[in-house]
């Protein structure tokens, strides 16, 4: 039986063992899904110690992404976001680490039909989740504007994002009219009664992608919707960066309808 898990702390509200679990299910997988909770400063050697036990694969979140992004060899994506959240463990070399962040925000606009080759987005936030999404939609072909509350924050991501431009949260008077994408990447809308968008900034020609997941109606879903536009519920994001990671570690398809009832049931 291979052992996967995730890594973090705390760790007990996570989501991604029944996901992942239902996946190993449905492709009758012999595997296990567990969860370690190291102190912050043992994180080192829970990595090396998962590659002593011969743990297959990790999951790792808040607050070891940038941890193991150090310690681990890095893809060339999770090498430019500066996080890992993805480890593989191979029999023959050493642990390596990607970001499937990245692709949770591709997959998701891809699920729901919505191009970004050649689209201008907008992405609310530079922390780490702005971070991944900034460069998976500049590498998938968009044209990206970073807006956040501390302006000097967004420039240098900018600066390390091709094309991409930033400003401060005022700057989405000027561009989201013309935008066609539009990635809320910060954590306002956990509370029901907030938004980092005005209402009257959007328009129907928008796709909003929410990583917000509880709730899964955040007010600017809900703004966008009235406002007759695209709205893709942070669900998907923390679904497709779900499958990802069990496609990086068993090579095979993932089963998206069982992950996707598996991770519904769980967060309901």
């Amino acid at each position: 039986m291979d052992v996967y898990g995730i890594v973090g702390n705390p760790v007990g509200h996570s989501v991604s063992p029944p996901m992942q679990t239902a996946g190993f299910d449905e492709r009758g997988i012999d595997a296990t899904y567990v969860t370690f909770e190291p102190a912050e400063s043992e994180i080192e050697r829970a990595i090396d110690g998962a590659a002593a036990l011969g743990i297959a694969g990790l999951n790792v979140t808040i607050p070891f992404k940038q941890d193991v992004f150090e310690i681990v060899e890095a893809d060339p994506l999770a090498a430019r976001i500066g996080a890992v959240n993805t480890v593989a463990f191979p029999e023959d070399g050493s642990p390596q680490g990607y970001n499937t962040d990245a692709a949770g925000v591709t997959r998701s606009f891809a699920h729901h039909d919505v191009a970004i080759d050649n689209t201008e987005a907008v992405v609310v936030g530079a922390g780490g989740a702005g971070r991944a999404t900034a460069f998976a939609l500049a590498d998938a072909g968009a044209g990206v504007h970073i807006a956040n509350r501390t302006v000097e924050r967004a420039e240098g991501l900018a600066d390390e994002v091709d094309g991409a431009t930033a400003g401060g949260l005022d700057s989405l008077a000027e561009m989201l009219p013309s935008a066609d994408l539009l990635v809320n990447a910060t954590s306002v809308g956990m509370e029901e009664d907030k938004t980092p968008v005005p209402a009257e900034l959007l328009h129907e020609e928008l796709a909003v992608l929410d990583a917000v997941y509880t709730p899964r109606e955040t007010r600017l879903l809900r703004e966008t919707d009235a406002a007759g536009a695209t709205t893709i519920q942070g669900l998907w994001m923390l679904l497709f960066q779900g499958v990802e990671a069990f496609e990086r570690w068993t090579g095979e398809d993932a089963p998206i309808d069982a992950m996707h009832d598996a991770l519904r049931e769980a967060l309901n």
